[in-house]
């Protein structure tokens, strides 16, 4: 049975300790350690619960991942920076049992409120969602069919090719596929909820890896920061996550990512930096600028 975000991510309370949260994370959202997104997860919903205002909705966060998290028990500090009449603002300081500093999050939760309504890019060219490509082929070289994390997801390919055959060709700086949680992820109102979102946007190394394409260089790419802003709500599950490399260089890359429901509905945006960690072969010098 796929695994349950709200559920393995929910936080509880310490009566002895103000401002204080506690969670058992499990090892269903790991790569090789749990998804930067996933903890971030986790630290987003102790912001929410120390507000414990239904009404203050996620808009933005910035994460610092300080060390590396391991699943199991832990510890998320709130302190609320301010608390306005239209958004509040928070930090939260997560660790595992290590006792070190895991992660550094600040974030902004607001009411909704008269404005205007602009939209301001397009939907990409991609491939619908009837005409994408599976993502579920059985080679071990496939990731999305060996770590535990892709195994809590549904994925068809938008943009890019399958990219663990023998035959894989390089490509743009760009990575788009369609993804939906096996176990639905509702909010109390029904719709989509938005600190389910972090998961899916912390995915972006393979737009790098389509972009330098087959070869001897291997390398993990674990997260420096991300930042994330969720923007409109939805009530459908496929969701187009869309990412872009923008450059690696000097051992770090930065990469951006766009979400979209199969309606057409502009969902969120996030950044990261992300530290390369080489485990095989040469880094290539690579320009997929005009690819």
């Amino acid at each position: 049975m796929p695994a349950d975000l709200a559920a393995d991510t929910a936080m509880r309370v310490d009566p002895a300790v103000p401002g204080r949260y506690h969670v058992m994370l499990p090892d269903h959202w790991d790569f090789l350690m749990p998804s930067g997104g996933v903890v971030m997860t986790c630290a987003l919903r102790a912001a929410a619960a120390e507000l414990g205002d239904p009404a203050l909705r996620f808009a933005s966060a910035t994460t610092i991942f300080c060390t590396p998290i391991k699943n199991g028990p832990l510890v998320a500090d709130v302190v609320v920076l301010r608390r306005g009449g239209s958004a509040a603002q928070v930090r939260v300081a997560l660790r595992d049992g290590s006792g070190e500093p895991g992660l550094e999050l600040l974030a902004t939760f607001m009411r909704e409120r008269k404005g205007p309504d602009v939209l301001g890019v397009a939907f990409p060219r991609v491939r619908s969602l009837a005409d994408a490509l599976p993502a579920d082929g059985g080679s071990r070289n496939n990731p999305l069919v060996r770590l535990r994390f892709h195994q809590q997801l549904e994925y068809k390919i938008a943009e890019g090719e399958q990219f663990w055959p023998p035959e894989e060709t390089a490509g743009p700086a760009r990575y788009a596929r369609w993804v939906r949680y096996r176990t639905p992820q509702h909010d109390a109102a029904g719709r989509l909820d938005r600190l389910a979102l972090m998961p899916l946007i912390d995915m972006m190394p393979p737009a790098l890896h389509r972009a330098i394409g087959p070869g001897s260089y291997r390398f993990h790419a674990p997260s420096l920061d991300l930042t994330t802003y969720v923007i409109d709500d939805t009530t459908r599950e496929w969701l187009l996550v869309a990412v872009t490399a923008r450059r690696a260089k000097a051992g770090w890359a930065i990469s951006d990512t766009d979400v979209w429901d199969d309606e057409g509905r502009y969902l969120a945006h996030g950044a990261q930096a992300m530290f390369l960690r080489g485990v095989a072969g040469e880094p290539p010098v690579v320009d997929a600028s005009e690819r």
